[in-house]
């Protein structure tokens, strides 16, 4: 069993009002290996009280799954014996009420463009190589956010 830690840490500022909501969403959070991350609610959620130059879960959410995908897609595709040299991916994930009062991110598109170098996979290949990448991904059989992969063709 593997074991990931986070560290997260907010602090009240001098002059802001807790009890009454006024208060930044704005805090850090630290990974295991040293890195640090300003976070803060979405812009969307608390308005003026985010900090919209930090990361909001739901943007982590998005990233991670998929960071995830990518990587389990690049070694499906090595095990394939395709050469990936580049790999982008411009997610897009939508929070939508899934009942009175709650919302949730229910759908998340990935929308990676990969370059080949060498043999390039089929369309029925590639398809193959994301579809295998989506039913590994750690993060994607964690959610159950519905994850749509659109892989487009490198320019």
């Amino acid at each position: 069993m593997a074991k990931y830690v986070a560290e997260v840490l907010w602090t009240l500022k001098d002059g802001e009002d807790f009890l009454k909501g006024r208060y930044s969403r704005g805090h850090s959070i630290t990974f295991d290996g040293g890195v640090e991350l300003a976070a803060s609610a979405s812009p969307h959620v608390v308005g003026k009280w985010a900090v919209k130059a930090a990361v909001d879960p739901e943007e982590m959410m998005v990233a991670a799954l998929s960071n995830c995908h990518m990587l389990t897609f690049l070694h499906r595709a090595r095990l394939a014996g395709f050469l990936a040299v580049r790999y982008q991916d411009a997610a897009e994930g939508v929070m939508e009420e899934v009942r009175p009062g709650r919302q949730a991110l229910t759908k998340v598109w990935l929308r990676p463009v990969i370059t080949w170098q060498g043999d390039e996979p089929t369309a029925e290949q590639l398809a193959q190589l994301h579809h295998e990448a989506h039913d590994e991904c750690f993060i994607a059989n964690s959610v159950k956010t519905q994850v749509m992969v659109e892989a487009r063709a490198a320019a």
